[in-house]
């Protein structure tokens, strides 16, 4: 599982020229699942998120009761290491990451209540956010980094 957290001001999805979610201050998280990701992943990426003291350098998302939005990305799992062409091999196939994006969506709303908003899995999206920072960092569950 790969996470691009980006610390934001506000970020709204758009779909279809309509705006289906929106949170204020908070965290925007790009996900990207794995054939062996499982709950284990989910809990360490959860604490992270929610622990991670990245604003104001001494508080964390639980501490501020800051806001969640997660978004899907297969591609986080591209690999481009042949060839002009990216390779969506390391990508869970559609319908276990939909699976797993759903799952991870109730695993974190499990942990952190109505303050996750989230986008739609395998909908084509406009992200509008208004970076805080900018700050962004990458998660890995395998790597544990």
């Amino acid at each position: 599982m790969r996470i691009v957290v980006q610390r934001v001001k506000s970020a709204k999805v758009i779909i279809e020229n309509n705006e289906y979610s929106a949170i204020k201050h908070g965290l925007l998280c790009l996900v990207g699942f794995c054939n062996s990701d499982t709950i284990v992943d989910f809990e360490w990426a959860i604490k992270k998120l929610k622990k991670i003291k990245i604003f104001n350098n001494k508080f964390s998302l639980e501490d501020l009761g800051l806001e969640l939005m997660i978004v899907s990305q297969f591609t986080l799992f591209a690999s481009v290491k042949k060839g002009n062409k990216p390779s969506w091999s390391k990508a869970a196939p559609p319908e276990l990451a939909e699976k797993l994006y759903n799952d991870f969506i109730k695993t974190c709303k499990s942990h952190m209540l109505s303050r996750v908003k989230t986008g739609v899995f395998g909908a084509n999206m406009e992200i509008d956010l208004l970076n805080d920072g900018p700050l962004t960092l990458i998660i890995d569950t395998k790597r544990k980094e």
